[in-house]
């Protein structure tokens, strides 16, 4: 259509021109006709203008003017006077062509003169030619040819040119379309070919030369669509450990994928009863191990079990779980040392109190940085031993390990390295304290995707970057670029994998069993709070809550009690030993305060219980507390509702919780306003079960849509999505830089 229409303005501008020519060519034939008739009628006036016969001429002019072409002939004698004349001869033009109306001469030589005339009636083409007789002049002759006839047949060739234009617009448009349909069935079915995965064209040939260098750009491009349409797909139930275990399948086949953290999932460690296993209270072990079963591979983990060494072969590995073993755990050893320094140093005297900005001073020593370094440099040659390919799936767990993604880049750069942050990213001042934070950014860097718990991370993190490093930033898309390397920084909210609790006791009998344990009445009102020992949870400020309840609330003292569980954490640690040593005295004078008889508020179990023994806990309670006073999520509030199958108990969450952005149906409290929280706690006790129904069953869908393999996933894909895009990028490269070949 274009072609088309670009003739269409050709024939418009072509067209006068054609006109213009076609005037001359005829205009140049009525001279030559003119000057042979001029010619042609000299030798019978030369013998009837002296005679002055003017029938003889009358006749010769009529005769003359039966040509279709001649209009007119004159004769006029020297003085300029008409002599002879033909009926159709214009009165307008005279004898004098100058005195015609709008005359254009052209001199022919001394004798001859042709010229066109405009006369109201039309333009005429008029000749004049001297008749001498000797040196006499006995006057000029006048012919006049009609130009109507040339302009009619202007006209014709105007309109057979724009007739013959547009034939041929039409005829070329028609070509076009045709062709066009004929390459589009092509390419279409060409593309169909390249995209259909198990087939190739069903014509059998080979993609069109054209489309060859796309071939795989195509397919990876559907296949990038394929990835977000199910990464988008929020039908809940279809995230289960079968459904990840087919995405790796899918999206990551022939894939090896390593997991690396400090805290290993299981402990091997001796007891009364020989070695016995153990699950450490964490909540990075509460959300990846379900990710490692369901999709297999290998945990690199430190060993710091009492009989981890006893439980692993030659290559320091053992297959767990034990009693259905999925995946390798490969562990690490350190010495005193470097646990010290690096664990209990660095990682958790600096960046814990750093990130989480918890009144706790961060200590920072060179000597727990070397350390660091050193047991990141470790872990990161155990990657790369581990790796059977050169290009493996790496997920990196938590803040013990800041610079491992950048060593294992520069022993594997096609690695896929992505990494989850556990904890809260500061603000840029926060983080600035920390003497070596250069050195963390760029290591963080070296991961393909990098992950946190909330929106509200990932922006102090993309602020931190641009405050203290040379970077590219695009804020619209979350990536950093630095180092001709890209990173990819997202919000992946963690979660639990949902419960089964069909061969758990009902609530009715966690319920008895519980208060019964603790010599408690059936009707007693029971709270539950479950945490490691540590200063960011805010335990402290829940006793506090609870202390104060009771002081505002007296008709509860005596029907309510916390059971706070707090497992144990870096007791080696000054600060740990000082926190539980205020958490201790805390329970004990509010014990003091309000226990009579057997009755006490608080009940503190400082010690380590199993998952099972936990949720027991939360289905006996009447209400869970999590008062943390900054918190990257916080699963135990996640946990709680998934154990409450029977759609009652109350959720009071500290709004320093990653976990509140999510939980809205929760009692948000602020745990540093102790009155806030107070309150809160009594409405919880007091609140109706129709209310609890309702807050509990929404709260229930969220955490059961939103599991641990939901997140996993998510991450999964959009690292498959990323390792096509690097590798379609490098054998774009790849391409782009092989030579030119010469063509002779």
């Amino acid at each position: 259509m274009p072609l088309a229409l670009a003739l269409g303005l050709f024939a418009y501008g072509v067209t006068p021109l054609v006109d213009e020519m076609t005037m001359r060519w005829f205009v140049r034939d009525l001279d030559g006709r003119s000057q042979m008739l001029s010619s042609a009628l000299q030798e019978p006036l030369l013998e009837y203008v002296p005679q002055k016969s003017q029938k003889k001429i009358n006749q010769l002019f009529d005769r003359s003017v039966q040509d279709g072409r001649l209009f007119a002939i004159g004769f006029c004698d020297p003085s300029g006077k008409l002599l002879y004349r033909t009926r159709t001869y214009p009165d307008a033009l005279g004898c004098s062509m100058a005195g015609a109306p709008e005359t254009e001469g052209k001199e022919q030589g001394a004798d001859l003169s042709q010229s066109l005339v405009k006369l109201p009636q039309g333009t005429v083409h008029v000749t004049q030619s001297m008749l001498r007789q000797g040196s006499e002049s006995l006057g000029k002759l006048v012919l006049v040819h009609d130009m109507g006839y040339i302009e009619r047949r202007s006209a014709e060739t105007k309109k057979y040119v724009l007739w013959l234009f547009a034939l041929l617009a039409i005829v070329i448009s028609l070509i076009t379309i045709f062709v066009a349909h004929l390459s589009w069935r092509g390419w279409v079915t060409a593309v169909k070919g390249i995209l259909r995965r198990d087939a190739p064209p069903r014509s059998g040939r080979a993609a069109p030369p054209e489309i060859q260098p796309l071939v795989s750009d195509l397919r990876g491009l559907l296949h990038e669509y394929n990835i977000e349409r199910r990464g988008n797909d929020h039908a809940p139930q279809s995230w289960t450990p079968e459904k990840l275990r087919s995405l790796l399948h899918d999206e990551l086949a022939g894939d090896e994928v390593l997991v690396v953290s400090n805290r290993e999932p299981y402990i091997h460690a001796r007891g009364p009863r020989g070695i016995e296993v153990k699950r450490p209270a964490s909540g990075l072990v509460t959300a990846v191990e379900p990710v490692m079963r369901a999709c297999s591979g290998t945990w690199i983990a430190h060993g710091a079990g009492s009989a981890d060494q006893e439980t692993v072969d030659r290559n320091d590995r053992v297959q767990v779980p034990p009693k259905n073993p999925a995946y390798t755990l490969r562990r690490v050893w350190l010495t005193k040392e470097e646990e010290q320094g690096y664990y209990y140093g660095f990682a958790n005297e600096g960046l814990w109190p750093l990130c989480h900005i918890a009144h706790v001073r961060p200590v920072f020593r060179s000597s727990d940085w070397d350390q660091y370094v050193e047991v990141n440099q470790r872990f990161a040659d155990a990657v790369v031993a581990e790796a059977h390919t050169d290009d493996p799936v790496v997920l990196v767990q938590d803040y013990h390990f800041a610079l491992l993604p950048r060593m294992v880049r520069e022993k594997l750069p096609k690695a896929t390295i992505i990494m989850f942050w556990h904890i809260p990213w500061p603000n840029p001042e926060s983080f600035g304290i920390c003497p070596w934070r250069e050195e963390i950014l760029e290591g963080l860097l070296g991961n393909t995707l990098l992950g946190f718990h909330t929106p509200f991370h990932c922006k102090n993190f993309l602020e931190t970057v641009d405050r203290y490093l040379e970077t590219r930033i695009e804020h619209e898309a979350s990536t950093i670029s630095y180092g001709g390397e890209l990173t990819q920084v997202e919000p992946y909210p963690i979660s639990i994998a949902w419960p089964d609790l069909s061969e758990q006791a009902s609530v009715a009998e966690c319920r008895t069993g519980v208060r019964n344990e603790l010599g408690l009445p059936s009707t007693h009102l029971l709270g539950i709070g479950v945490d490691r020992l540590d200063y960011t949870k805010g335990i402290i400020e829940r006793m506090q809550a609870v202390e104060r309840m009771l002081e505002l609330y007296p008709e509860l003292v005596g029907k309510f009690s916390l059971v706070q569980i707090a497992a144990p954490s870096r007791s080696s640690l000054d600060e740990y030993q000082h926190f539980e040593s205020r958490v201790r005295g805390l329970a004990q004078r509010i014990n003091q305060r309000f226990s009579s008889g057997s009755y006490m508020p608080i009940l503190l179990k400082v010690e380590h219980h199993e998952a099972e023994e936990v949720t027991r806990y939360y289905r006996a309670a009447d209400v869970c507390v999590v008062t943390s006073l900054h918190d990257g999520m916080n699963l135990v509030a996640k946990e709680f509702i998934a154990a409450r199958d029977d759609e009652r108990g109350v959720l009071v969450l500290s709004q320093f919780t990653g976990a509140a952005r999510e939980l809205l149906e929760a009692l948000i409290v602020n745990p540093y306003h102790i009155e806030q929280s107070a309150q809160a706690l009594h409405r919880a006790v007091t609140m109706p079960e129709i209310e609890q129904r309702e807050r509990m069953r929404s709260m229930r869908a969220l955490v059961h849509d939103f599991n641990v393999y939901r997140w996993a996933g998510r991450m999964l894909l959009d690292a498959a999505r990323l390792r096509r895009r690097e590798r379609i990028t490098a054998k774009i490269h790849s391409h782009s830089r092989k030579p030119l070949r010469r063509v002779v």
